[in-house]
């Protein structure tokens, strides 16, 4: 085996993923409880990134999660949900890396802590449908260009 290869430093390298925020609002409990039906469930989803030092970034999925049932506000959930990570690759491709790839390997995580702390707060768990990071990537490039 070639002594170059055995050295190099892998391309991602997730170091730890954490909850860095989470608030979960009931503002009507109890009595919202007694409301039935399926809840109107608006999900809004933003990715930072942030340089520590040198190739070491944190990569936070923030999410903000609206439920409403009977035209009643049934929760408000936002979470960040963060990876220390570092990453070895050529310039030209940091941002798709730290933008799609990152969350992409974030997100399976993510969407357990939000199911479980629905859960645990009395809610219906919510399995969030997979998200395409690449056309929210796109998305944000287009609005940048706009402005």
């Amino acid at each position: 085996m070639d002594n170059a290869n055995e050295n190099k430093a892998p391309a991602i390298l997730i170091h730890n993923q954490y909850i860095k925020d989470l608030s979960l609002e009931i503002p009507h409990a109890p009595e919202v409880f007694s409301e039935h039906g399926q809840p109107d469930i608006k999900i809004d989803v933003d990715i930072q990134a942030k340089n520590i030092k040198d190739n070491q970034y944190n990569v936070d999925l923030n999410f903000r999660i609206d439920g409403d049932i009977n035209g009643q506000k049934l929760f408000i959930m936002e979470i960040s949900y963060a990876g220390f990570v570092s990453i070895n690759v050529p310039a030209e491709h940091q941002e798709p890396v730290l933008m799609i790839e990152i969350p992409h390997m974030l997100f399976p995580y993510a969407r357990q802590a939000i199911s479980s702390t629905l859960a645990n707060g009395g809610l219906p768990p919510i399995l969030l449908n997979p998200i395409d990071f690449v056309a929210l990537y796109k998305a944000k490039h287009q609005k940048a260009k706009a402005n």
